[in-house]
């Protein structure tokens, strides 16, 4: 295993390795991938026997060690464990009845306590002031039971390691729309959840043209009010400005892409966004570290197009494999996993991709090269499904999917996610998901609390090999996170090196759209606005993120927000041992 950075280390002991009963860390990293590909491969044996498993434990262990691709958590911390759940994100139904309700809410902590997210739509729920004829009184409409979800959330860690995450969607013609966009704009309520307004074709293109829209009572699909469409459109974008939410998921596009409409319409995702999935659905996720997907040529880097094939082919086949090693929760989600085996293959590392490419994230070439890489990674993950399909037969609900009409058997209904690998890029030592650099050097709000420090290795062993290493820069970087009025800097490496906060949105939505091209379920990505931005700003993002075929969008407007898992600069001295360049420039890849 590449040596690990400190940050990386303290990670693997807050929440993967396994400990003993007094808490004390019993495992090493190695120890770690081990377990996971055995527990993994053991799927092989359905198979091919004993040989198969131990030749693909081998595999996946080798994989996940040299850090070219890891699982997402619950599989880290549960693979090879009594618990044995390993989806990372999850869709439950919430019914309009109190039975309902409640049982949505008992289902979410059993899911979050094995380490999965949640996602809801909340569009069933009847709206405030309805009546109710089992009582005669009132209903008290989504936001107010959305709390009670929230106050469940507050009390559980997912997998006794980490606070739970939920998705709640309303649609953006439900009565109660206007109290669900306000509803985090005091600071206080709904923490564990983000929100997305579910929006429609129709309704966006009312806004367009400054029409007005029908609101539709959910029980009885009877109109319940008009309003301003631009009006409500305008009133997300403000909430939006001010707190980050809500974003907005494009209901019509993610229909428009359900491989098995026949099983019925999806109405939620999971908590980041990029997987959209039915009630009682479940997703499997892996990212391929793109910053190890390179070899040298002269002095600078290529795209090792070989390696990542291989890379692409060993992940479909691990997360295939999860789908059957995994302990479902419940028996409609193992049905509902086990009847469609989606997974989620995707990829971390991108900007230091470019990093070591020479491409500026804001170039348009950056663009072309998401799109050419997610093409290139869409066609092999098709290609690797289609020969397990061959081998172990197609997912059981191929019949009647897009898939058959298109005479394509495939083992997964859905195969690629672009997710934002938060935690597992601190384990590859990479760049999360497909997101420009946040910083050069930042805090991270982490671990419960504590705080990691970081400063970019790739930047420093830029600076290294273009004799810029002088103690006066890097104590100005340290100190900002990022190169503006940093004097002694080339024009070339602050174009190289910008962050998030320097890009232009449209160029952070081009990188998206480039991936979303080629990925069958989402892209989770933020789009970064500066402290400055209006709310203007927001909603030409948003109309822009429609105009693309994006599935959704999330923005997030520095400082808008209390507190932020990531802030600009350490606070840190320069000369300390966290950032000293100790390592060859070639290769101080992670």
């Amino acid at each position: 295993m590449p040596e690990s950075s400190s940050n990386a280390l303290r990670v693997l002991e807050a929440r993967y390795l396994r400990r003993d009963a007094q808490g004390r860390v019993v495992e090493t990293p190695s120890r770690l991938f081990r377990r996971v590909a055995d527990a993994v491969a053991a799927a092989e044996t359905a198979w091919g026997g004993g040989e198969a498993r131990d030749r693909w434990a081998e595999t996946f262990r080798l994989m996940m060690e040299r850090l070219e691709f890891l699982p997402n958590s619950p599989t880290l911390m549960n693979a090879g464990t009594p618990l044995g759940q390993l989806s990372a994100c999850f869709v439950l139904p919430v019914e309009d009845t109190m039975e309902g309700i409640f049982e949505a809410v008992k289902r979410m902590a059993v899911v979050q306590k094995t380490g999965g997210g949640t996602g809801f739509s909340f569009s069933r729920l009847r709206p405030r002031g309805s009546f109710l004829g089992s009582t005669g009184g009132e209903a008290s409409g989504p936001v107010s039971f959305m709390k009670i979800f929230d106050a469940a959330t507050e009390n559980i860690k997912q997998g006794g390691r980490r606070r739970g995450a939920n998705m709640g969607i309303l649609r953006a013609d439900h009565p109660d729309i206007l109290e669900f966009i306000d509803a985090k704009r005091d600071g206080k309520t709904l923490q564990n959840f983000n929100i997305s307004v579910g929006a429609t074709d129709a309704f966006l293109r009312a806004a367009r043209a400054g029409k007005t829209y029908d609101l539709i009572h959910p029980a009885t699909r009877a109109k319940a009010g008009r309003l301003k469409a631009r009006e409500v459109f305008d009133r997300i974008a403000e909430a939006a400005w001010e707190t980050g939410d809500p974003g907005l998921i494009f209901l019509d596009t993610i229909n428009r892409a359900n491989p098995t409409p026949r099983l019925g319409t999806i109405e939620a995702t999971n908590p980041c966004g990029e997987i959209p999935l039915l009630p009682y659905e479940a997703c499997n996720l892996g990212s391929i570290n793109l910053s190890r997907m390179v070899t040298r040529k002269g002095r600078g880097f290529v795209i090792d197009w070989k390696r990542l094939g291989e890379t692409v082919r060993k992940g479909i086949r691990f997360l295939d494999d999860v789908v059957e090693a995994n302990r479902y929760p419940f028996p409609e989600i193992d049905r509902m996993c086990r009847g469609n085996r989606k997974i989620g293959l995707g990829v971390m590392g991108f900007a230091e991709l470019l990093l070591l490419l020479g491409v500026p994230y804001d170039a348009p070439k950056a663009a072309s090269l998401g799109e050419r890489v997610m093409r290139f990674i869409a066609g092999e993950a098709r290609e690797a499904s289609r020969r397990l399909a061959k081998e172990r037969g197609p997912f059981p609900n191929w019949k009647g999917s897009v898939h058959e009409r298109r005479r394509i058997r495939l083992r997964n209904a859905a195969l690629t996610a672009v997710a934002p690998t938060g935690t597992i890029s601190i384990i590859a030592g990479t760049s999360s998901g497909i997101e420009p650099l946040f910083a050069l050097a930042y805090r991270r709000r982490a671990l419960e609390g504590k705080t990691l420090v970081d400063a970019n290795p790739v930047f420093l062993a830029h600076l290294k090999e273009n004799g810029l290493s002088r103690k006066d820069i890097l104590r100005k970087v340290l100190e900002k996170g990022h190169l503006k009025d940093v004097e002694g800097i080339p024009e070339h490496t602050r174009r190289l090196f910008a962050t998030a906060l320097d890009i232009p949105p449209d160029r952070h939505l081009a990188i998206q759209a480039a991936f979303q091209k080629h990925v069958d379920n989402s892209v989770s990505k933020t789009i970064n606005l500066p402290a400055g931005a209006t709310p203007d700003d927001v909603a030409d993002a948003y109309w822009r993120a429609w105009d693309l075929g994006l599935k959704g969008i999330t923005i997030y407007r520095y400082g808008s927000k209390p507190t932020q898992v990531l802030e600009l600069g350490t606070g840190e001295d320069p000369m300390q041992q966290e950032f000293a360049i100790k390592c060859d420039p070639s290769e101080c890849r992670l």
